[in-house]
């Protein structure tokens, strides 16, 4: 008799393990799911609010108002490798865009410093963890454009840098 409960009470316990587990399953998934929802979030604001002037589809450097998002999470990654980081710093410069903070100087010095605007901060914040997290989309014409402006020896982007930030390259 003694034999029959022990079994039947490791039998019970492994059967809720087994239950427990499932629901860390679901919670998971529910996790992944948060996760996607949050991620197609920040592309869609990202696509809504920043394509207008950051555009992925000019044909040439020559037809662009603002450098394209690609450039300016390549910039910011080089001074920001850490997401927190990134992201803080990628918000702060949205919400006061002031030439003193900027960090890409090649780019205020072309195209002036970007307008303020009436975004949501938590909205920016998740474009910004949208771009550190994936890939963006990059004109075609941008890869060649960075190597010809980026490597002419000074690398500060046009040669109209003001020397490194941070240590990092200024563009």
């Amino acid at each position: 008799m003694k034999k029959l409960f022990i079994t039947l009470f490791v039998v019970e316990l492994l059967l809720s393990s087994c239950t427990y587990s499932k629901k860390d399953e679901k919670l998971i998934e529910k996790d992944s799911s948060i996760a996607s929802l949050t991620e197609n979030e920040g592309l869609k604001l990202m696509q809504q609010n920043c394509y207008a002037c950051h555009s992925v589809v000019s044909k040439s450097h020559d037809e662009i108002i603002a450098p394209p998002m690609a450039a300016v999470k390549r910039r910011y990654t080089m001074s920001y490798p850490n997401k927190k980081e990134f992201v803080e710093a990628f918000t702060n410069w949205v919400l006061d865009p002031i030439e003193e903070n900027a960090l890409m100087r090649g780019a205020v010095s072309n195209f002036k410093v970007m307008p303020k605007q009436p975004f949501n901060k938590a909205d920016i914040k998740k474009i910004a963890a949208y771009i550190f997290d994936n890939e963006v989309e990059t004109p075609e014409w941008f890869e060649a454009h960075f190597k010809n402006e980026h490597t002419k020896g000074m690398g500060n982007g046009n040669g109209k840098g003001r020397g490194r930030v941070n240590g990092n390259q200024n563009f």
